[in-house]
């Protein structure tokens, strides 16, 4: 029997499952979908009860586009519809300096812009009329539920009531402020950014085409991203709790001050942007975590390594995480009964590889932080130098494939289960799915 789409009560919300996942997010929601294909009994526990809020890490990765295609998300994607980039472009000092041509990546698709809210309802509509299955809009994390040092399942709440739901494993997929990880007494090395960003979108002109820019000016920066289906998404650093100062100088200094980087922006800035409603903040930092696992329970995607958002690797480093934790999970559920967890030591293997990827992703980024908060006259030529060069070598590409393009394997089962997955469920079947179907 299909359990979906619990809103209200907690009639029908099993008391215990395989695995319990906490948060609906691409992760989450990707998990879900390929664990249950397997037959393995889930639960996916996302507390807001619509998709429609704001998400800022939109871009799909090459190597995430594969995968999904492999796993038969493709027609999907398709239906839904999504902006191909085609490459991007730093511009320093009003001058073109480096550019990487995403077509270069033998092999590899290209990277895909898409709404959040679309990706997550494609997964959850693959999931929908899966058996054992049960999908909880609206009912939070509480807390874990521990036995003798092991976790044996959650606390779930909603408006005052409360229901436990015993699981053999807990996956925290709940974000950069997760509440699974604070519950764990798994520590994070938190470590803020010396910069913040402020986001906005503006209409996307017809000419601009399909390449997004990195557009760099002294220690002041714009990251330029073509957004599904007509937009740009533009980011502006701002320095760690500044927030307040660049308010008090005013909108206009603001919009002049994105005007000044940008030359190419200014008409459509200038035209667009009206308040500080039209913009959104997001607080810069990373946190790693020794460990990711204990007896029943794991974190994964932001949850257990948060990252920054140059290069645009978080929403595939957490998908890339769900894809190789499956198989995993699977044999430790094989090897029991209910009462046997999966443990700290069966998930040691995925843990150690995804978190030395995890940690050369987040070097790379730290060193283009460095560079893109360079504001001496010297250190901006030779930044500027140091562009050219890299954008001159044969290798550049390369170098870039080994940071955003890192592949990963997927396991010969979930290609199967995708090629023998049921077709998916209308958008309108569902009433959670229905109540989220405004993109």
């Amino acid at each position: 029997m299909t359990e979906s789409a619990h809103q209200g009560s907690s009639a029908g919300i099993p008391d215990e499952t395989d695995v319990l996942i906490v948060g609906g997010g691409p992760a989450g929601s990707l998990l879900a979908c390929l664990l249950a294909r397997r037959g393995i009994r889930t639960v996916l526990v996302e507390k807001q009860t619509s998709l429609e809020r704001s998400f800022r890490g939109e871009t799909i990765a090459a190597p995430s586009v594969a995968s999904l295609n492999q796993l038969g998300f493709g027609p999907a994607l398709r239906e839904h519809g999504f902006l191909e980039t085609t490459a991007v472009t730093t511009i320093a000092e009003q001058r073109p300096v480096l550019r990487v041509d995403y077509s270069k990546f033998a092999g590899l698709p290209l990277p895909i812009d898409i709404p959040q809210p679309g990706l997550i309802r494609i997964f959850n509509r693959h999931t929908a009329e899966l058996p054992g299955h049960t999908y909880l809009s609206g009912w939070s994390f509480a807390s874990l539920v521990e036995e003798g040092g092991t976790v044996r399942g959650a606390v779930l709440t909603r408006r005052g009531e409360k229901v436990t739901v015993r699981s053999r494993i807990v996956i925290g997929a709940d974000g950069r402020f997760s509440k699974v990880r604070k519950a764990s007494g798994l520590v994070a090395d938190v470590q803020p950014m010396a910069r913040d960003f402020l986001s906005f979108l503006v209409p996307r002109p017809p000419e601009w085409g399909s390449e997004a820019q990195l557009v760099i000016e002294g220690d002041r920066h714009l990251v330029v991203l073509p957004t599904f289906p007509d937009s740009l998404r533009i980011g502006h650093n701002l320095p760690k709790r500044g927030l307040g100062d660049l308010r008090a100088a005013g909108f206009d200094a603001f919009k002049r001050g994105i005007m000044a980087i940008s030359p190419q922006l200014a008409p459509l800035v200038d035209e667009h942007l009206h308040t500080w409603d039209d913009t959104g903040f997001l607080e810069i930092f990373t946190a790693e975590l020794e460990e990711w696992a204990r007896d029943g329970l794991l974190l994964i995607g932001d949850a257990s390594h948060t990252a920054t958002p140059i290069l645009g690797q978080g929403v595939n480093l957490a998908m890339q995480d769900a894809i190789t934790i499956v198989p995993v999970i699977a044999a430790s559920l094989a090897k029991g009964g209910q009462d046997r967890v999966v443990t700290k030591a069966e998930l040691a293997d995925f843990v150690a590889k995804r978190r030395a990827h995890k940690i050369h992703v987040t070097g790379f980024q730290r060193m283009q932080e460095g560079l893109l908060a360079i504001g001496d006259p010297r250190g901006i030529k030779l930044r500027r130098l140091r562009f050219r060069v890299l954008n001159s070598i044969p290798g550049k590409y390369r170098i870039f494939n080994k940071v955003i393009n890192a592949r990963h394997e997927i396991d010969p089962v979930d290609l199967a289960a995708a090629r023998n997955a049921p077709a998916p469920t209308p958008a309108t079947a569902s009433p959670v799915l229905q109540e989220a179907s405004r993109d």
